[in-house]
């Protein structure tokens, strides 16, 4: 099998890509991303190339890759809160354009598509737990421009299965649950308001600064490890037959807390660590408000927890 991963540089594509050419020795992976930082301990295995380019721009290379492949991953996206508010057309340009040459690249060449959605698309769904098929996508009023995220992935997500009943589409879409793990952010030199939130709490603790709560932290969420994250997008791959058409939550229900549990959390395990316990020590918790943290433009979620049930059956 011949795959593309579009943003393998990036948190979930390093993985990816690792694990396939981990697993399927005689499958072939390439890799499209500005930068292979992430990547270096996979450059030289032979079944892996990897192409710097910029979806934005080398539109020829990356139909080219497309028309080559038997499946692709488009992983590219800005998915940074802050990014949402201060500049929402570059989210647009990316998230939504971009991708929506790649998606019609692969209903002209008749590719298999599995695509990144984000749980994010449920905006403000009053639901206990959000169900794939049936959960209401609801965002806010247009000031908040931190919605627009939502609204580009939401509306591939619909124009990806109305490609799917017109024209045959094959597709996966996954929707991650505030996936975590090694290359999430840059815990050294986080940005403000952009890395995500275990990457800001982590760096807050290591460098002895104040972890600051947006709004309180009373947020609910469901954190999920990278690894049990790979675990389903392979075996998505793995079994067309299960995942064709359909829409999956990747994300445990049973490690569901708020924003300032997960901050006391990491504060009390890093003070039983001789390394970490002096700059602990030193680490305030402190609440900021949202208008002040990202900006005006943004919008809060309170409770971000799904159904996880059609993933487990296809672990099966």
């Amino acid at each position: 099998m011949n795959i593309l991963i579009i943003g393998a540089g990036g948190f979930i594509g390093s993985h990816l890509s690792e694990r396939i050419l981990k697993d399927h020795k005689n499958w072939r992976v390439t890799g499209i991303d500005i930068s292979s930082k992430k990547i270096e301990q996979i450059l030289g295995e032979k079944n892996f190339e990897f192409i710097k380019a910029d979806i934005m721009k080398d539109l020829d290379l990356v139909e080219e890759r497309v028309k080559a492949c038997d499946v692709v991953f488009p992983l590219a996206a800005v998915a940074n809160p802050k990014v949402y508010v201060d500049d929402p057309l570059r989210v647009f340009e990316l998230d939504f354009e971009a991708n929506l040459r790649i998606v019609r690249w692969a209903v002209k060449y008749k590719k298999r598509l599995i695509f990144p959605s984000t749980s994010e698309v449920y905006g403000m769904c009053e639901d206990e737990e959000f169900d794939e098929e049936t959960s209401n996508c609801v965002t806010g009023p247009i000031c908040k421009q931190r919605w627009i995220y939502s609204c580009c992935k939401q509306l591939l997500d619909r124009v990806i299965y109305a490609y799917g009943i017109r024209d045959g589409l094959r597709y996966t879409l996954f929707r991650p649950f505030n996936w975590y793990g090694p290359r999430l952010d840059d815990i050294d030199n986080p940005n403000p308001g952009s890395s995500r939130v275990y990457t800001q709490f982590m760096s807050a603790i290591k460098h002895g600064k104040d972890i600051q709560l947006v709004d309180g932290g009373d947020q609910i969420r469901c954190f999920t490890p990278i690894s049990e994250g790979i675990d389903a997008l392979m075996k998505i791959l793995e079994n067309e037959d299960k995942a064709d058409k359909r829409i999956f939550n990747i994300g445990n229900p049973d490690n569901m807390m708020s924003i300032k549990e997960l901050a006391y959390k990491l504060l009390e395990e890093a003070k039983y660590d001789p390394t970490r316990r002096e700059m602990a020590d030193r680490v305030r918790v402190v609440s900021v408000k949202s208008s002040e943290y990202y900006g005006e433009g943004y919008q809060d979620v309170k409770r971000r927890v799904p159904r996880a049930r059609a993933a487990p059956q296809l672990l099966l």
